[in-house]
C-alpha cells in the first residue's frame, strides 16, 4: 500500500448509557454541558475529518446529537467495545466521509472506498480532548509508508504513572511500532528497584484513541478471540495477536478520561477553571 490510499478521514464517537461505573455519565453535566456534548463539539472543531459521526444504541442520545447538528449512526446494545460499535457501522461511516450511500456500492466500489478512508475512534468520555490530536492522526496515515492498519497516539509517563494499572502502557520498537499493551509496566528493568526503572528507559502510555484503516475496522468481527485481551481487558490487543501493525505518535500528555465520580469532579473542576 502506500500513501496516496488514504483520501478521506470520519471520526466516529461510539458512546451508551449503560455504564456499570458511571451511569449515564455521557449525560454528565460538564460547566453546562453535558459530556458527550464537549467531546463531539471537540471533533467537530478537528480539521481532517470529513465527518463526525455518534454511533450508539441510545435513543436519547441519538435525539440529543440531532439537535447539536452531529450525524447518528444507531447500533446494537450488545457491543461490547467501542471498537466492536463503530465496527458494525463501518461501511455507513465510510460512505459519510464520501457523501455517498453504501447500499449503492458494488463488492470491488466498497472494497476501494475502505481502504481509501481512515476511521478515527475517539472516545465518549474525554471532554477536554484535544481537537489537534484528531487532526494529527487523520495526517499519519498520509505520511507513513506503507499505510498501517491502525494508527494511536502516544505520551511520555511520569515516574509516578509508571506503575498505576488504570493507565495504559506503550511498548514500542524502534520505528514506532507499538510492540505491546499492558496495565504493567513493561519493559521489566531487571535487577533494579522498580521506582528507578524510568532512570533506565522511557515509559509511554497510550491516550486511548485509535485511527483505523477502514478496512481493517471492517473486519473487525473476524478477528481471531484473543486471550491477551480478555486478561489485560484491553481490545488493541485483539489486533496485535492478530497480527496487525499499529503505528503510534508522540503528542503532549493525555486528555482526562471520566470513569468515575471522582474523575468527574475533576473535570467539572478544569470547566469551571478554564
Amino acid at each position: 500500500m502506500n500513501n496516496a490510499l488514504i483520501q478521506r478521514s470520519v471520526v466516529a464517537v461510539p458512546a451508551r448509557l449503560a455504564s456499570s461505573r458511571l451511569p449515564d455519565k455521557m449525560l454528565a453535566d460538564i460547566g453546562g454541558k453535558p459530556m458527550i456534548q464537549r467531546v463531539l463539539e471537540r471533533c467537530a472543531q478537528a480539521e481532517e475529518p470529513a465527518a463526525v459521526v455518534l454511533c450508539t444504541d441510545s435513543e436519547r442520545l441519538r435525539d440529543l446529537a440531532e439537535g447539536w447538528g452531529i450525524s447518528v449512526l444507531m447500533t446494537a446494545e450488545t457491543c461490547s467495545s467501542g471498537s466492536e460499535r463503530i465496527a458494525s457501522v463501518a461501511d455507513q461511516l465510510v460512505a459519510l466521509a464520501w457523501g455517498e450511500d453504501a447500499a449503492q456500492w458494488d463488492q470491488a466500489a466498497r472494497q476501494a472506498r475502505l481502504i481509501s478512508t481512515a476511521v478515527i475512534n475517539v472516545q465518549g468520555d474525554q471532554p477536554f480532548l484535544d481537537p489537534g490530536v484528531v487532526s494529527a492522526m487523520a495526517s499519519e496515515f498520509g505520511r507513513l509508508d506503507p499505510v498501517p492498519a491502525v494508527v494511536t497516539p502516544v505520551y511520555r509517563l511520569k515516574p509516578e504513572t509508571i506503575h498505576n494499572p488504570a493507565v495504559v502502557k506503550t511498548l514500542l520498537a524502534h520505528d514506532g511500532r507499538a510492540l505491546y499493551f499492558s496495565r504493567s509496566a513493561i519493559p521489566h528493568v531487571r535487577d533494579v528497584d522498580p521506582s528507578d526503572w524510568h532512570q533506565h528507559t522511557p515509559y509511554w502510555g497510550h491516550v486511548g484513541m485509535y485511527g483505523f484503516r477502514g478496512d481493517v475496522l471492517a473486519l473487525w468481527d473476524q478477528l481471531p478471540a484473543s486471550p491477551l485481551e480478555n486478561l489485560e481487558r484491553l481490545e488493541q490487543l485483539r489486533l496485535i495477536e492478530a497480527g496487525y501493525t499499529i503505528a503510534t505518535f508522540a503528542v503532549e500528555g493525555t486528555s482526562l478520561s471520566v470513569d468515575t465520580a471522582e474523575q468527574l469532579e475533576e473535570a467539572r473542576l478544569l470547566a469551571r477553571a478554564a
